[in-house]
């Protein structure tokens, strides 16, 4: 029986040792297969490591441009508010000499038999106009 137990001992570390080295084997290609995929991810993580570099420069390229853009048009608004006052300025001291042409009865210049010129539709078109020009203005400033 001694011999019988020590074969049956042996014959099952054998089988252990055979079993042992066929999930070695698997584990082996499972490991390469592994550093296979570690190689071609670490290509891929230097690919995305390029194409962040990339968009972060075009999008400090970007803000650039943006604030380029915004200075340009704040100096456009800017430039169109001082034309918008003096237009309106204009418009007013038009509105006063009209007013006291109005009053006096006063016309620019003589009107002649040949050439058409009528006063009381002169000053009727200039005021239609400052009035448009004004709805305008305070329609832009609103």
């Amino acid at each position: 029986m001694n011999h019988t137990i020590g074969l049956l001992i042996e014959s099952s570390v054998a089988v252990l040792l055979i079993v042992t080295i066929a999930y070695c084997s698997m584990l082996d290609r499972r490991l390469r297969r592994l550093r296979a995929d570690e190689k071609s991810l670490q290509a891929t993580i230097a690919e995305l490591i390029t194409a962040t570099e990339i968009a972060e420069r075009a999008i400090k390229g970007l803000k650039g441009v943006v604030q380029d853009c915004d200075q340009n048009l704040s100096q456009r608004l800017n430039a169109a508010e001082r034309l918008s006052r003096d237009i309106t300025r204009h418009i007013v001291a038009a509105e006063d000499v009209l007013v006291r042409l109005v009053r006096t009865g006063a016309t620019p210049r003589a009107p002649q038999a040949d050439d058409g010129y009528d006063a009381k539709a002169m000053l009727a078109a200039a005021k239609a106009f400052a009035d448009r020009t004004r709805s305008r203005v305070a329609g832009a400033a609103a």
